[in-house]
């Protein structure tokens, strides 16, 4: 509690504050230009994926969100060495260079951005773009995974040096029937900025300025709180610079979707340790699990198809494979069970990823749960994939359902770090937010 000028306490604000601004976005809106200059998010590009990107436009945006020319700590692919001291500033040299050519142009007129993302099937997700308060004393929004220092510690500095959000973080609110409505009425209309990428997913934007449709929606939305989707170590590091510099920007560009309808779907993130031959994974998983084959042939797809086929039984709590032989995991031991911390609450300790990460890698395997001892793979895949070029093994997970990520964070929980693959993503470089007025 706070007190109140004349001493009286007052709470503590619960709700949202999302304030419009001034974007700063490339000057050619083609969809061609837009698809050769915007980037996935900074911690699904590979070495290579960052490479092709590189390659495909000089003005493409991973020139900035990955400077260093390698990909974030912990993320598929990424070096375990040292950071370029100096990527910070080399990025915040060449955003100066774009917007002084006219390459990226800032906005005269403050807004907020309506964001739709329409996969080839499903439904689409609708939300919107703005500056979202990170001041610690406001409870609105709530992380749900930990995440790692020297990651956070990265994003911090490439925001003091480019004083840019240079993409989004995502947050699923509370679901507020006028935001609904403003939602609905804003999607008419030509949009501003429209793009497909690799997956066929369609991003199209809209610019709102219009005064009374601003201050409805920043209303409706400080009756809400949310739950941080994506972008945790981008939020610790905006949090991070406000503390080191708390008489200057203290928001975040955010996308904000919707719990529930209109919102976002919740996929696994799966983990790979390096160095680990099956047979020995599987010898140590016994110890804990029941253990069994799956049959498989062998043929390339083989695994993946099996995989798709099992994951959807609830009496498989893990499937673990080296890419060539499959296994699943069942019924965990009580010693397994007892590596999770009983006081923890209720929701976290049901997780299927925190049992794997206290009982399966780091009681049966000896693994810390560290970006050099375990990769992460945010699709099946990929994890195959790894698991081959690091002779390791692949534990695949099945995802939380939205509700569970929820609870978690209002038990005032953490989930381990990169449980969780909420998409679709929104594309990085179509909007971005300098923090200068």
């Amino acid at each position: 509690m706070h007190a109140s000028p004349a001493g009286a306490p007052h709470p503590v604000p619960t709700g949202l504050d999302v304030r419009s601004f001034r974007a700063l976005t490339y000057s050619h809106h083609d969809p061609g230009h837009l698809a050769r200059v915007s980037s996935p998010a900074y911690d699904l590009v590979t070495p290579d994926g960052r490479a092709r990107l590189a390659a495909a436009d000089p003005h493409n945006i991973v020139r900035l969100i990955l400077p260093g020319g390698s990909s974030a700590p912990g993320s598929a692919g990424a070096p375990a060495g040292g950071r370029d001291a100096d990527a910070p500033e080399r990025a915040a040299h060449l955003l100066r260079e774009w917007e002084a050519a006219g390459v990226l142009v800032r906005d005269d007129t403050a807004a907020l951005w309506l964001y739709e993302l329409a996969p080839a099937q499903g439904p689409a997700t609708v939300g919107w773009l703005g500056a979202v308060s990170v001041d610690g004393a406001r409870r609105a929004v709530l992380p749900h995974e930990d995440t790692f220092p020297a990651a956070v510690e990265g994003r911090r500095a490439l925001l003091a040096a480019t004083a840019t959000d240079l993409e989004p973080i995502v947050l699923a609110h509370d679901p507020e029937p006028e935001v609904a409505e403003l939602t609905r009425a804003a999607l008419a209309g030509r949009p501003d900025l429209e793009v497909s990428d690799a997956d066929g997913v369609r991003h199209r934007l809209w610019r709102v300025t219009e005064e009374a449709t601003l201050r409805r929606l920043s209303a409706a939305l400080a009756r809400t709180g949310a739950v941080i989707a994506d972008g945790h170590h981008r939020f610790a590091a905006a949090q991070a610079l406000h503390r080191t510099h708390p008489g200057g920007d203290c928001r975040v560009l955010a996308l904000l979707t919707p719990m529930g309808a209109g919102g976002l779907r919740v996929e696994a993130i799966h983990r790979v340790v390096p160095d680990l031959a099956l047979d020995d994974a599987a010898a140590a998983a016994r110890r804990g699990f029941s253990v069994a084959e799956v049959p498989v042939s062998g043929q390339p797809g083989d695994v993946e198809a099996a995989v798709a086929g099992l994951h959807g039984g609830s009496a498989v709590r893990y499937l673990l494979t080296d890419g060539r032989r499959l296994l699943r995991l069942t019924d965990p031991s009580p010693e397994v069970r007892a590596t999770v911390p009983a006081e923890a609450p209720g929701a976290w300790r049901r997780l299927d990823v925190v049992l794997a990460t206290t009982g399966l890698v780091g009681a049966l395997w000896g693994r810390p749960d560290d970006p050099a001892s375990l990769l992460v793979a945010h699709d099946v895949p990929e994890a195959l994939r790894l698991a081959g070029e690091r002779a390791g093994v692949a534990l695949l997970l099945r995802p939380p359902s939205p509700a569970d990520v929820a609870a978690v964070a209002r038990a005032g929980a953490r989930m381990p770090r990169k449980s969780t693959l909420f998409v679709p993503k929104p594309r990085t470089g179509l909007v971005l937010r300098p923090h200068r007025d």
